[in-house]
């Protein structure tokens, strides 16, 4: 009964209800994405400047009730936190910096552990590969002796970049010839720690081989990635040439 009386209502309505849809027979097409013909909502708004009475009337409503247009937020409350007792510094886009001397202690510790954890790892190989049992309390102590020497090295020595000066207390010295000098004093000790290297490993017995090894690998290493490319090269081919030159083994 109910059924009927829909079916009345509809006809009486003058509707008729909508037929079964099957997805499978209604075509894929692209969407039309031809420029609009005539002007737009935007190019009419545009022409009557809609948009810089709109701005001109926010700024005047920001003015009439205190508020700064940048930030939001009341002039009173905006100084309010600017003088805020927290004395952080911040900078212009209102992040957080830091003076120069704690980046440069950041940037050495990080650089340090990661060279540290190298010295660590070539100190287990050694010791590995001369089939002697390894002591890890040994390891553990020569690693943080060796994070200790090279972050006074480091710290020194690396060009850092809120502080790019060779030497902290080094003043009147122009940065280029600094730069020059650091890449000649890193050029020297890669090729002699390289060629020194390839040395002891072919001409020294285990013992000094263990003791020296992982030192003189990770000042090595160091070296190579503190120069530029046009300086690390030729000191590399330094180290291959004496290893060719002498008959010497990896």
């Amino acid at each position: 009964m109910a059924k009927k009386t829909r079916k009345g209502a509809a006809s009486s309505s003058g509707t008729s209800a909508a037929p079964d849809i099957d997805a499978a027979n209604i075509r894929l097409a692209q969407p039309d994405r031809t420029a609009p013909a005539g002007k737009t909502l935007l190019d009419l708004a545009g022409e009557q400047n809609l948009f810089q009475q709109a701005d001109a009337r926010q700024r005047q409503l920001n003015k009439e009730r205190g508020v700064n247009l940048n930030t939001g937020l009341p002039k009173k409350a905006e100084s309010e936190e600017d003088s805020g007792d927290d004395g952080d510094d911040d900078d212009d886009d209102g992040e957080p910096t830091i003076s120069p001397f704690a980046e440069r202690i950041l940037d050495t510790a990080l650089w340090c552990v990661s060279i540290a954890m190298l010295h660590f790892t070539l100190d287990v190989l050694v010791q590995n590969q001369y089939a002697i049992k390894i002591e890890w309390p040994v390891i553990i102590r020569r690693s943080l002796q060796a994070l200790a020497v090279f972050s006074l090295l480091f710290y020194n020595l690396h060009r850092h970049t809120s502080d790019p000066r060779l030497l902290p207390l080094r003043r009147g010295v122009p940065l280029h010839v600094q730069d020059r000098l650091r890449q000649a004093l890193f050029f020297v000790t890669s090729s002699l720690t390289g060629c020194y290297l390839i040395y002891i490993t072919n001409e020294y017995s285990y013992m000094a081989v263990l003791m020296q090894a992982p030192p003189l690998g990770c000042l090595w290493v160091w070296s190579v990635i503190e120069m530029d490319l046009l300086w690390a090269l030729p000191s590399l081919a330094i180290a291959g040439t004496f290893m060719l030159y002498n008959g010497y083994g990896i």
